[in-house]
């Protein structure tokens, strides 16, 4: 009686620290110098209805590509900013963040995905909107056309003009395999407290994941904290630490965006140690129930983190450049670059003709 007392409690206390509904979300929320809600007003009115509409045709093919939209832009963001540096290809001089581990399960079709966006974007307003502002309204659709929370995403940010380094890319996104205490560690380097990272690991209530990232908790012995159901059920999918099979992150719902992740920590149904632990540690353990029985507490939170981790080191201004082509530097695209400018310049003059 005193636990449920206390749970109780700490819900109440959550509760109260989500000061606003998600209508009210922007009013309350930090914008970084250079971000706004009304950035393309003007420049690209169309720009969120384009990506929605197109996102709509393309989740109705394939649910499963907006955990993958999702994942890009978490794996943008965290590394040194969203910047859309994670896109970059690699080149002469050395691999790009691509190439390191923790994002060589990136989905390719994701990728595809923002190409087509940004052809599709460019061609209704030229080149003005920039790669990293659209992977950030790709993440907020995926969220919402799977079934989560709408909300305004502040945009203008500019693309970065470098990568991160195969070890910056490991040292900032913590790998399944982590515990509790790794993830607050690392997300306090960015501001992020215990609330901000029971709530952005909700992503994993969709998508998929492959075997060799969990079967260190099934093989040679399995984790005692991993129920013995859902170890087995898991072994069948996954016999051996090497294969390539993938599973559902979230059982009950995988591919609804919704607040049935937390129902799995509590039955001890997490796939990821990254993911069972944070219903494991005192520290997150009571934010995990109050997220599992109210899906508006969660939803509330989801969004505020978001929109923070959304201005992470943004560029803005005069700083790095619009890409006109995401996997590419302008600079080191000059043949597409001026194909691109010369289209805008005669659409400028078909303009001032009408």
């Amino acid at each position: 009686m005193a636990k449920a007392s206390a749970f109780f409690a700490s819900l109440l206390l959550l509760s109260s620290l989500s000061l606003v509904s998600l209508s009210e979300a922007k009013d309350s929320v930090h914008v970084e110098k250079g971000l706004s809600w009304t950035f393309y007003k003007k420049s690209c009115p169309k720009v969120e209805s384009i990506v929605r509409k197109q996102l709509k045709k393309v989740f109705k093919d394939d649910i499963g590509q907006a955990a993958g939209l999702l994942r890009l832009h978490f794996h943008d963001c965290f590394v040194q900013g969203c910047d859309a540096s994670v896109l970059l290809d690699g080149s002469a001089s050395g691999p790009s963040e691509q190439d390191a581990p923790p994002n060589l399960s990136l989905r390719a079709r994701a990728f595809e995905i923002i190409d087509d966006l940004r052809d599709r974007v460019h061609k209704e307003c030229g080149r003005v909107v920039s790669c990293a502002d659209i992977v950030a309204i790709a993440a907020r659709d995926s969220v919402v056309l799977s079934g989560g929370p709408d909300y305004d995403v502040p945009l203008g940010r500019r693309d970065g003009l470098t990568f991160a380094t195969r070890n910056a890319t490991v040292a900032n996104l913590p790998a399944p395999s982590s515990n509790t205490s790794v993830l607050l560690t690392s997300l306090a380097t960015k501001n992020f407290d215990a609330t901000d990272v029971v709530a952005l690991s909700g992503g994993h209530t969709i998508g998929i994941s492959h075997c060799n990232s969990f079967t260190d908790r099934l093989y040679p012995t399995q984790d005692p904290t991993m129920d013995k159901t859902f170890a087995n059920d898991l072994k069948e999918t996954c016999p051996a630490k090497d294969t390539n099979n993938t599973v559902v992150l979230d059982i009950r719902s995988p591919d609804a965006f919704d607040n049935k992740y937390y129902v799995d920590l509590m039955n001890r149904q997490g796939l990821f140690t990254s993911d069972q632990d944070l219903y494991t540690d005192k520290r997150t353990r009571d934010i995990v129930k109050a997220f599992a029985v109210n899906q508006t507490l969660f939803f509330e939170e989801f969004v505020k983190s978001m929109l923070k981790m959304g201005q992470l080191s943004v560029l803005t201004g005069k700083q790095g450049e619009i890409r006109a082509n995401c996997s590419v530097r302008n600079p080191d695209n000059k043949k597409f670059l001026a194909s691109v400018v010369e289209e805008d310049v005669v659409e400028e003059a078909w303009a001032e003709l009408r």
